[in-house]
């Protein structure tokens, strides 16, 4: 029974690490995306007006 409680207070331990770590990239940036919106311009929109210009045309 002890050591049940011994893995939970590990995972516990782990657990805590590894949200600390996580708030700790997001505060520094590792997450934000620079590439994405300078090639955002090279897609189509799938929006509905041009679906609509596009069939209107013969």
């Amino acid at each position: 029974m002890e050591v049940i409680f011994l893995l939970i207070a590990i995972s516990l331990v782990l657990a805590g690490t590894f949200l600390l770590l996580f708030f700790k990239a997001m505060k520094s940036g590792q997450f934000d995306d620079n590439y994405t919106p300078s090639i955002r311009i090279l897609f189509e929109s799938n929006s509905k007006k041009t679906k609509k210009s596009k069939q209107s045309k013969p």
